[in-house]
């Protein structure tokens, strides 16, 4: 499981010219399971340990600095988007092979379990369409970018 997460003043994303969520201030997360991943890890201590890190990273202001602050002490909303090209492996040729990325059916199962997961956790959680064609639009603030990887944690 891997997720960009970016400190936003404000992100929404569109299918088919609508927009189907948005957040003001928080975070926008991309979100992308690799072929490894399964539904067995579903509320397991990584996929708890992965959402924990989300919502905890020090990445908002407060009178101690300008990333000192986590989501749930600052405020906001998560906008959460699948993308699965987080798994591109660039390493050979000019065209992204996309064979670590988990297969469509599981790599959904899993981001609903996500999303549902975040709810739980989060009152304020927008999401995009899994599988659609989307347009994003976001203001980085900062800009703050994270890279998170369930290997890494």
């Amino acid at each position: 499981m891997r997720a960009v997460v970016q400190r936003v003043r404000r992100a929404s994303v569109a299918v088919d010219g609508k927009v189907v969520g948005g957040v003001d201030a928080g975070s926008l997360v991309l979100i992308g399971f690799g072929g490894s991943d399964s539904p067995e890890m579903v509320g397991g201590s990584v996929w708890r340990k992965f959402i924990q890190k989300l919502l905890g990273l020090r990445i908002f202001p407060d009178e101690g600095g300008p990333i000192n602050a986590s989501l749930a002490e600052h405020g906001g909303g998560i906008l959460v988007v699948s993308q699965f090209t987080l798994y591109a492996d660039v390493r050979k040729g000019r065209r992204p092979s996309f064979s670590d990325a988990a297969k469509p059916h599981a790599a959904q199962v899993l981001y609903a379990a996500f999303v549902t997961d975040l709810r739980r956790q989060w009152p304020h959680v927008a999401e995009g369409v899994f599988g659609a064609d989307m347009d994003l639009s976001l203001v980085n603030w900062g800009p703050v970018t994270i890279w998170l990887d369930s290997d890494e944690l």
